[in-house]
């Protein structure tokens, strides 16, 4: 694919999944009404979901269903439901991130971080309220499968979706992968390669393991199948993250929209200081060309989402 038609698609792809996780937000946002005395924190999640980012495990979500589905139809409603959810609880993730107890950073994507607007006990609040409020949205999908009359296969793909969503954002992945973090760099343990490994598989690629997982499962993908996509998902979560650690030494802070070498200013260890820029580049290298070989065996059209893959991980921002 040409780099010109693929930006000009991504730029479409995008625009669509961001207008319906919106909807999916405002319609759940809408639903406590004019209630003041819960306005400020949804004012407050609002303004955190709406602050801009690649909308990166929504669309990868539906593409991965897209490729396994093989209908360029309307996009499910309870897979735009999961796609709203994801992103919520994402999003959580970051508002939590960028707390003072935790990395205590006040700018995200060039805007103030919700803390440095809202105050850090309201953005305590409104990351709780995104993480509750997804699993709100993901549980009426599952709930919607019954009383939509939904086949008893289909019903399941929902439960599983719910189980996946629930288990990967928890103890066993992102939440997970956070303690591991903050505990290293509040403790001053010691690092290596492996701690900082298990840090990044379950901080990071989690989360895009259940994008693509949950496509791939309420497409109706087979057990072999979704082995094979979240193979695909953990190796491009990991070389995204590592990415990610280059780019804080070799970035552009103007391009970025956040400071580089905060890592290094803070002294937190990372892939790239253990390993070095040369061997990082060479393993995010290795680990995209191996996403890419394993998602070529696999049934579909999968060149916009290769394409995809290779663009999130050899970005510059």
């Amino acid at each position: 694919m040409e780099e010109r038609d693929f930006q000009e698609l991504l730029k479409n792809k995008t625009g669509e999944v961001q207008k319906m996780i919106s909807e999916g937000l405002s319609g759940y946002l809408n639903g406590f009404g004019d209630c003041g005395y819960v306005r400020t924190v949804l004012e407050a999640m609002e303004y955190s979901f709406m602050a801009g980012g690649k909308r990166l495990r929504p669309l990868l979500m539906r593409e991965t269903y897209l490729l396994f589905a093989g209908r360029k139809e309307k996009t499910p409603e309870e897979l735009r439901d999961f796609m709203t959810a994801l992103e919520m609880i994402h999003t959580y993730s970051l508002v939590h991130d960028d707390l003072p107890a935790m990395d205590n950073d006040e700018y995200r994507r060039g805007k103030k971080t919700t803390w440095k607007v809202y105050g850090d006990a309201m953005a305590v609040l409104a990351g709780d309220a995104l993480m509750n409020g997804a699993f709100e949205i993901a549980f009426r999908a599952i709930l919607g499968g019954v009383t939509n009359g939904l086949s008893a296969a289909e019903q399941s793909r929902l439960a599983r979706s719910g189980a996946m969503l629930a288990g990967k954002a928890g103890i066993d992945g992102m939440l997970g992968g956070q303690v591991a973090d903050v505990e290293a760099e509040k403790k001053h343990l010691p690092m290596d390669a492996d701690k900082i490994l298990f840090i990044h598989e379950k901080k990071t690629a989690a989360l895009i393991e259940t994008a693509m997982g949950i496509g791939a499962i309420l497409a109706g993908a087979s057990g072999e199948q979704l082995e094979a996509i979240l193979d695909v998902a953990r190796k491009v979560g990991i070389a995204f993250q590592i990415q990610d650690d280059l780019l804080d030494v070799i970035g552009d802070s103007a391009v970025l929209g956040k400071t580089v070498g905060s890592d290094a200013e803070s002294g937190k260890e990372t892939y790239v200081t253990l390993k070095g820029v040369e061997a990082s580049g060479e393993d995010v290298k290795r680990l995209s060309e191996e996403a890419v070989k394993t998602l070529e065996t696999l049934p579909g059209d999968s060149e916009f989402l290769k394409a995809l893959i290779l663009h999130l991980i050899y970005r510059n921002k």
